[in-house]
């Protein structure tokens, strides 16, 4: 073995190992220093994107913040900023160096990023704040944003905790976040807990404390424990990681959006994607029992909801919810249409999907004829699974493992399990009858050190894709809370994506008290809309005839 590839090895055996990000980048950066990459990457040329249009936007943005054309910059913006310009966001282009991709690309994220802090921050006549705000409202939307889904696994839920220890640590934590089943638990700590308080959940000695209680009730069901009383433990379990909050409640405490999904009990229903817009006033806690609850070892779950008078209530009575993973465990498609993403961090730990995953970061090409011959096989498999699963949602409570076996198939063959970038653990094979069995505090240790090693060959693409957003998310909460122009009254949006403010004419109409200023008011999105009006109007002439009697009226308003 030469000396270069000894050289290599013991970096790459470095990073394997690396107890901290700082300490794998450093390996990561001499890997391709030593290898030659770092002259790929500087390099523009190459056939995987379009690095001539690169170049120009980036040489013309410079050109015109250098020239003070501030006119010039802000339809140059206008122009496009997303985050695939020219097959920039290609996922090859970030798997071919250890440490980061082209600098072109770098440097053109940089530039935008520049210019937007620049285009906020000026104070010129020439550009207005409504203009400014009409621009950055609309880049926010088009730009589009970024959600880390986590998926179900048992126990290996655990890992998902060293993931988003990281993506915290290193301030890369999207603020959409989806997860279900085990996942789910890990969503409503996030949703929950400010930033100071997540440091202290990640504290080793708390996470191996409420782990070994997880693990012990899972371990004691597993054994054929009886699940109608032990599901006590469990909710026990929750109350103690997520406070009793309902989703919009979460939301106004951490600014996170957190979704969690939850499957039907009964046939003939769809999954439902819980969260603060379609479903605000529901508790986290009962949302994160029926996402976990696995059919056959917990019972089916009732949602409660936070009613008018501040109390609970059963939310949809006559439905029961089971474990989210058996339908939709990566919600994209319903994220995307709730919060305008369309860039996806998945932390996946689904120990039948991971194979699966591995070859697609292969990239393996097959034929044409094997591509096909593999859809029919699996659209014939989805059938036959749908055939079993009927029968097992009638009986699985007497078959607790042949249930999990089952449903782990099946979300297997009917589900996508891929996003932009997937954090997927190094084992290949998980044994599924050990997904509810007890693990010891050194393999929960294990769990969450792989999460986090995992997690750091994907730290700097995902500050190279999600800077822009992060960025225009930034100036928006500037705006909002008075940081940049303090005279300006915008209000925070509500839990839901950000709209594009008032028309200008609603605008004018406003500063100018024209007609129809008085009876409207700008919302927190910025639309305007037709202020309330008086719960007492004006009474007729009519009403000027004898009141009827006390005793009258009471029978009347008895009547109606």
């Amino acid at each position: 073995m030469s000396r270069k590839n000894k050289q290599l090895n013991k970096l790459q055996k470095a990073m394997d190992g690396a107890l901290s990000y700082d300490a794998w980048a450093a390996a990561a950066s001499e890997y391709d220093d030593i290898s030659g990459l770092r002259r790929w990457r500087d390099v523009d040329q190459t056939s995987l994107y379009d690095y001539a249009q690169i170049r120009l936007r980036v040489d013309r943005l410079r050109s015109l913040r250098a020239r003070q054309d501030y006119s010039g910059l802000l339809f140059t913006l206008n122009e496009g900023i997303h985050g695939n310009m020219g097959g920039m966001g290609r996922s090859s282009l970030y798997n071919r160096a250890k440490f980061g991709t082209k600098r072109l690309i770098e440097e053109y994220v940089d530039e935008i990023d520049h210019a937007l802090r620049f285009l906020a921050e000026l104070e010129t006549p020439e550009i207005t704040i409504e203009e400014k705000l009409d621009f950055f409202y609309r880049a926010n939307i088009c730009f589009g944003r970024s959600a880390l889904m986590l998926s179900g696994g048992g126990v290996l839920g655990f890992y998902h905790m060293g993931v988003v220890k990281i993506l915290a640590e290193q301030k890369l934590l999207p603020r959409v976040i989806s997860g279900s089943s085990a996942g789910s638990l890990v969503a409503g700590v996030l949703g929950t807990h400010s930033d100071d308080e997540l440091e202290e959940v990640f504290d080793p000695g708390n996470m191996i404390f409420e782990a070994e209680k997880e693990a012990s009730v899972f371990s004691r069901l597993f054994r054929g424990g009886n699940a109608t009383l032990d599901v006590r433990e469990l909710e026990n379990i929750i109350a103690g990681l997520v406070p009793d909050m309902t989703f919009q409640e979460a939301y106004e405490r951490t600014g996170r959006q957190i979704s969690i999904t939850v499957a039907p009990a009964e046939p003939h229903q769809r999954s439902r994607l819980l969260n603060a817009i379609t479903s605000p006033n529901v508790y986290i806690r009962s949302a994160v029992m029926a996402s976990c609850a696995v059919p056959g070892v917990f019972p089916p779950v009732m949602l409660m909801a936070k009613n008018a008078h501040g109390e609970a209530q059963p939310y949809l009575p006559s439905r029961r919810w089971v474990d989210g993973s058996i339908a939709d465990d990566l919600p994209a498609k319903r994220l995307s249409r709730l919060y305008s993403t369309n860039h996806y961090i998945v932390s996946m730990v689904n120990p039948i999907a991971i194979p699966f995953l591995h070859n697609q970061q292969e990239e393996t090409r097959l034929s044409g004829l094997r591509s096909a011959m593999g859809s029919l096989g699996v659209g014939v498999g989805r059938e036959v699974l749908n055939f079993y699963r009927g029968i097992v949602q009638k009986d699985g409570e007497n078959w607790p493992r042949f249930n999990m076996l089952m449903n782990s198939i099946h979300g297997l063959m009917d589900q996508e399990y891929s996003g932009d970038v997937n954090i997927v653990p190094s084992f290949r094979w998980f044994n599924p009858t050990r997904l509810l069995s007890h693990l010891n505090e050194n393999e929960l240790l294990a769990l969450v050190a792989a999460g986090e090693r995992s997690a750091y060959p994907h730290i700097k693409t995902i500050n190279i894709c999600t800077r822009i957003s992060r960025t225009l998310d930034e100036i928006l909460h500037r705006f909002e809370y008075g940081d940049l122009h303090p005279d300006l009254d915008i209000r925070r949006p509500s839990a839901s994506r950000r709209r594009p403010l008032a028309t200008r004419a609603d605008r004018s109409a406003l500063r100018e008290g024209g007609p129809g200023a008085k009876d409207q008011k700008v919302t927190s999105a910025g639309r305007a809309k037709p202020a309330r009006k008086a719960t007492r109007a004006k009474k007729p002439a009519a009403s000027k005839a004898k009141k009827p009697s006390s005793r009258k009226a009471a029978g009347n308003k008895k009547a109606a």
